[in-house]
């Protein structure tokens, strides 16, 4: 057995991964991993990236770059052109990143899962019960990015965004370990609304849920760095529209999405709990 499969084995370990990832200083770690993943000393560079690879399947081949500044540079990677195709059906909402499906399926009421047993209301996540009301029996799906994964996120559809919601919070881990253990969990971390419009006139909503040694999402249409120490405000006005496949922003390492979608919406066929899906592939169908 190799040095790498004992230490996966060993950290893989149900409670002593909750203990590693979850019960320790959370956002101090995670401030420190969000000044130590910028330095840019070439040495400090390439000992991260190597012991990242050791411990993730980190592959680099579809990345347009091929030498990183630093760590932080090679988590944000951009892609090679045409590497993630886009479903170009106007009656399809594509994946908006890359990410393993977890909980998805129908609202019931305003009740979701993050893992079997463990539900949330919409009203929990957005704290906004105009909002809860719209997206009501609809529809949704929890998009998990790993460490290794193309951790920018692109428009699902041809819309428009008017606002962004700011909701600070922790930083648990979003593994499915944690999301076993500790209850309405996305509605404890950090958070931002993003609700779009669609060219075909219907809203589609996108919650990008930051977590341990993330706690940071750059939005393109934004002059404001979303992270942990930000403080306000928390509605943040914008006007900014999107094709179908444009990039809108990245989180700093690794997280989850959840897209809410409104009664009517149906899940792709084959989208189910613990499939990967890329960036631009089919998630949902329009009515």
């Amino acid at each position: 057995m190799t040095i790498r499969n004992l230490i996966s084995r060993i950290v893989l370990q149900e409670d002593l991964n909750f203990l590693l990832t979850n019960r320790v200083p959370r956002q101090l770690l995670t401030r420190f991993m969000g000044w130590f993943s910028q330095l840019e000393q070439p040495l400090i560079r390439d000992l991260s990236i190597a012991t990242w690879k050791m411990f993730a399947d980190l592959d680099l081949s579809d990345a347009r770059k091929t030498e990183f500044r630093s760590l932080h540079d090679c988590f944000t990677r951009q892609l090679k052109d045409g590497a993630r195709p886009i479903n170009s059906d106007p009656n399809v909402v594509s994946s908006p990143c890359d990410g393993i499906v977890g909980a998805c399926g129908s609202i019931a009421g305003i009740e979701v899962f993050q893992a079997k047993g463990f539900p949330y209301t919409l009203l929990d996540l957005f704290g906004d019960p105009a909002l809860v009301e719209h997206y009501r029996d609809g529809s949704y799906v929890t998009l998990r990015l790993t460490s290794s994964m193309y951790h920018r996120f692109h428009a699902p559809a041809d819309c428009s965004v008017s606002e962004v919601n700011y909701i600070s919070g922790d930083t648990w881990n979003v593994n499915p370990i944690a999301l076993k253990r500790v209850e309405k969990l996305f509605c404890k971390n950090e958070r931002a609304l993003i609700e779009s419009t669609l060219s075909s006139g219907q809203r589609l909503l996108l919650v990008p849920v930051a977590a341990i040694l993330v706690a940071s999402i750059r939005l393109h249409f934004i002059d404001v760095l979303l992270h942990i120490r930000y403080r306000g405000p928390n509605r943040i006005p914008c006007s900014a529209n999107f094709k179908k496949g444009e990039e809108m922003g990245w989180f700093q390492h690794g997280s989850t999405i959840i897209v809410f979608a409104p009664k009517g919406f149906s899940l792709s066929p084959g989208i189910a709990q613990g499939q990967q899906i890329a960036m631009g592939q089919s998630l949902l169908q329009l009515p």
